[in-house]
């Protein structure tokens, strides 16, 4: 604190209500006006970002109908990894053809930090609408040719060498995904509704599972294991060209995020800084990759930790259960599936309803209880799926979705707030991806291993996830509180006129002693 501002700190304190020196505390409000006005200058209206409802709905849908795509592409694999195994990797025992089937799985994640250092930083530079718009075809187009690759019968060694082929590329463009989905939403977004409608883009990827799932249902009821073996397992993947199609043209006719035009208006015209907005005036958006891990290195750690515990969890429950259930407690692959399904839709119930108790109460309560619920209940919810019977099974799966809920609601809205906007896209992008990487996609394949080397020991994933949320804990405990607060390097952002007004007044009060 200023020297002067200490003095008339000790000043103040020494008067008495009952003998008030007003010619002192007068001096003391102009001078406390004055180092506040020398510090940050004034908020005015024109700084303030008013948001119209309807773009920013138009903007969310997008955004999330466009990450929903992505994911159906994607989640396709997960539910088709017994039958892809088979296919593509018929030698040795069904063990065998499962793990091979989860290494093909997770090779995808091991490129995603490469497209998120790629994307990213391209994000930053010239705007996130245009790379989501790329993302999009590559995957569109990775998913479409996995479906027409020949099989291990018909080409032998290339088939699976395709397959790999192919899923690098589903997972290069998938790493410039849910940093710049997730950006964009956050970006648009007033402050105080952050958290609502960046759960939307959750409920996205939901509903991209949920769609992939029924499709691998509806086609196992109807066509049976033999005919979904030899062809049928084919049909997800072509459904994803006409998809990709449909989700190019909802993100092309987006127009660029308002913290973004300002950011690049600021680069590029302006003189002087923003008020509050510091990093507009000292940084373009231009910053290279190795400044990104110079500079954001301890928030990239946060984001790391934050992540890999979210991915570990919510890959065990959405693309690793159906397999768990198949597989190791030999239920039928329907009724795994349709358990799944169950799951998904009441989560997508209350997904927004996270979203608004974030806004309110914030994003660490919220996040420390889906992290404290997967510790605390993880063993119970195997127990109980362990039993076999359908009520003990959804009990079980219920405790882990409502934990897992907690995450999803508000992950998307905590995220972006991390970082600053001109590296918002590359450094969320970066950290994102690493963190999918190193524990989200590799997630089935370790449980599966360590499974097969603890003798078959069906608790594994239950202590697996425990590890991941007792990390995550510790990670949430570290971060900044940042609901209803203006992004990093953004101006203030309101949804109405009024609240603007409100603000500015707000901040152009006098001091009070």
């Amino acid at each position: 604190m200023a020297t002067g501002t200490t003095e008339a700190v000790r000043t103040v304190q020494t008067h008495t209500p009952d003998a008030p020196d007003k010619e002192a505390l007068k001096r003391h409000r102009t001078l406390f006006r004055a180092i506040a006005r020398r510090k940050n200058p004034p908020l005015r209206r024109t700084d303030i970002t008013i948001t119209d409802e309807k773009v920013v709905k138009r903007a969310v849908k997008a955004a999330a109908l466009g990450n929903a795509m992505e994911w159906f592409d994607f989640g396709i694999y997960s539910y088709l990894a017994v039958t892809i195994g088979k296919v593509f990797f018929p030698g040795g025992n069904d063990t065998t053809s499962l793990l091979s089937s989860f290494a093909t799985f997770a090779v995808a994640f091991l490129v995603r930090p490469l497209g998120g250092a790629y994307f990213g930083p391209l994000g930053d530079r010239i705007g996130r609408k245009k790379v989501l718009a790329l993302t999009m075809i590559m995957m569109a187009l990775g998913t479409l040719s996995i479906g027409l690759i020949p099989s291990h019968a018909a080409i032998g060694f290339w088939s699976p060498v395709l397959l790999i082929l192919f899923r690098l590329v589903q997972g290069f463009s998938t790493g410039g995904e849910y940093g710049g989905a997730s950006t964009f939403i956050a970006e648009y977004a007033p402050d105080k509704k952050r958290g609502y409608f960046g759960s939307f883009l959750e409920m996205g990827t939901l509903i991209g599972y949920t769609g992939a799932a029924g499709i691998v249902l509806i086609l196992d009821t109807a066509l049976g294991n033999e005919a979904m073996l030899h062809w049928g397992w084919r049909i997800p993947f072509l459904i994803a060209g006409p998809l990709g199609l449909v989700g190019l043209y909802l993100r092309v006719k987006l127009d660029e995020t308002p913290a973004f035009q300002k950011l690049e208006a600021t680069g590029s015209h302006a003189t002087t800084p923003l008020p509050h907005s510091p990093h507009l005036s000292e940084n373009a958006p231009r910053r290279k990759l190795g400044e990104i891990l110079a500079q954001q290195w301890p928030t990239l750690i946060l984001c790391v930790a934050l992540v890999g515990a979210y991915n570990i969890t919510d890959y065990m429950l959405l693309s690793y259960m159906p397999t768990y259930l198949t597989d190791t407690l030999d239920y039928q692959e329907s009724h795994g599936l349709l358990i799944l399904l169950g799951t998904m839709a009441v989560l997508m119930c209350v997904l927004t309803t996270i979203g608004k108790l974030n806004d309110r109460y914030g994003r660490k309560p919220l996040l420390m209880t889906g992290m404290l619920g997967f510790f605390l209940l993880a063993i119970p919810a195997f127990l109980l799926v362990k039993q076999g019977s359908m009520l003990a099974v959804l009990t079980g799966m219920a405790l882990l979705g409502l934990s897992l809920v907690c995450l999803l609601g508000t992950m998307s809205a905590a995220l972006p707030a991390l970082f600053p906007t001109d590296v918002r896209y590359g450094s969320l992008s970066i950290g994102y991806n690493l963190a999918v990487s190193l524990f989200g996609g590799t997630t089935p394949l370790v449980i599966t291993a360590l499974m097969k080397g603890f003798g078959g020991n069906i608790m594994v994933p239950a202590y697996y996830t425990m590890g991941a949320a007792l990390v995550g804990a510790i990670a949430v405990a570290c971060m900044k509180e940042t609901a209803q607060l203006p992004l990093e390097g953004s101006p203030p952002s309101v949804a109405t006129k009024e609240e603007a007004i409100e603000l500015v007044s707000s901040e152009s009060r006098e001091p009070r002693f």
